[in-house]
Parts: structure tokens; sequence; C-alpha cells
């Protein structure tokens, strides 16, 4: 009888102990200049259950609004045009590729975010025109401040972490890079970020890569 009852208050103590919650404090600095990187979009390797969204990337002064839009995966996003001229938009990336032909005003339809991933947004009239959206399927996710730094909510009991960083001047856009960490010590994270571009050498390849479709 005394071994049943201690069974019984073990799983009522399991049942009953909650996860312990902890938070990982990350800072993203440079390679090459040691600066700290705001506006870095750093989040933990793992799958969450997410209500998705709509949201909307709108077009004003020929340039999309905002530049980066971050979605729990399932979310709509409309992309009305609040020019006086039409804009079509399009993206081929592997997380979403749609094709939005010349329009003015709001398209018809949403379009529909269902895959994680970097989806990065031109516009085949305008060159200029350039934005992201990140999809994605974890709620540990956020933006680096002026100081380069997040701090995201995780568990005690996690263990070993993934950490994936992306900014829209990685060398490789189209993916974020990864960093393991053993432990939740706050500590800083390097990444490779090409010089700020003085012309618009990486949009026009943008077009040249869609008129090649």
């Amino acid at each position: 009888m005394i071994k049943k009852l201690l069974v019984v208050v073990l799983v009522l103590l399991t049942w009953s102990t909650p996860v312990l919650a902890s938070e990982l404090t990350v800072t993203v600095t440079d390679s090459g200049s040691n600066e700290p990187v705001p506006d870095a979009v750093v989040y933990l390797d793992r799958i969450d259950t997410l209500t998705p969204v709509t949201a909307e990337i709108y077009q004003k002064d020929r340039a999309f609004h905002p530049t980066v839009l971050i979605v729990p995966v399932g979310s709509l996003v409309e992309f009305p045009n609040r020019d006086n001229t039409q804009h079509h938009v399009y993206s081929f990336s592997p997380a979403k590729t749609f094709n939005i032909e010349l329009y003015a005003g709001k398209p018809e339809a949403p379009i529909l975010f269902d895959k994680p991933g970097v989806v990065e947004l031109g516009c085949n009239i305008h060159d200029r025109m350039r934005a992201f959206i990140i999809v994605t399927d974890t709620n540990a996710i956020g933006r680096t401040d002026a100081e380069g730094r997040i701090t995201l909510a995780t568990s005690a009991e996690t263990g070993p972490l993934t950490v994936n960083i992306w900014h829209q001047r990685l060398p490789d856009n189209t993916r974020p890079v990864e960093r393991k960490l053993d432990n939740l010590v706050a500590q800083t994270l390097t990444i490779d970020l090409a010089p700020k571009p003085e012309t618009d050498d990486a949009i026009n390849l943008l077009q040249q890569r869609f008129r090649e479709l």
C-alpha cells in the first residue's frame, strides 16, 4: 500500500512540475568590423504551434513597406499598391514562388505562405524595389536591437541549441546562417556581411534572375 501511494505521489509531482522557462541572450556582430548588427532576424531551430495571421506589404513611393516582414507559417499576406503607378510583384524563392502581374490597387486574393523559409520579393517594373518575408514555424524569433542584442525565450531542459541568424546583407541572403550553442550563457555571435551597396547591382541581379525564368 505504501509503495502504491509513493508511485501516485511521484506521478502527481511529475505532472505538476512545470517546464522551467529560461532565456537566451545573444549579441550579433559583423565579423569584418566587429560592430553590432541591428535588425538581424534571430530564431531557434524548433517547431512550435503557431497561429497564422493576415499581414501586408504595401507599395508606396516605389518601395516595399516594410522591407522585412516576419510571419508564422500558414499566414496570408496582402500586397496593396498605394502608388499612382502599377507594380508587378513576384518571388521565385523555394519557400514561396508567386507572380502578381501588373496591377494597381489591391489584388483580389492574398498570398498564402505555407512553408517556412526566406522569401525574396521584387518588382519587375521597378528595379530598386526589394523586400523579404521570413516565414517561421517557431515563436522563439525576433530582431536584434540597435546594440545587436536579442533575448529569446527557451527552456532550461532544451539542451544544445541551434540558432539561426538572417540579415539581408548576408552574402547568401536566401537562407540563414546557423550557430550551435552548448548552453544558455549569453554570448556574442559573429556573421559575415557584405558591404552596404553603393549601387543597385544586387537588385539588378534579382531582376536578371527573374527574366531568365
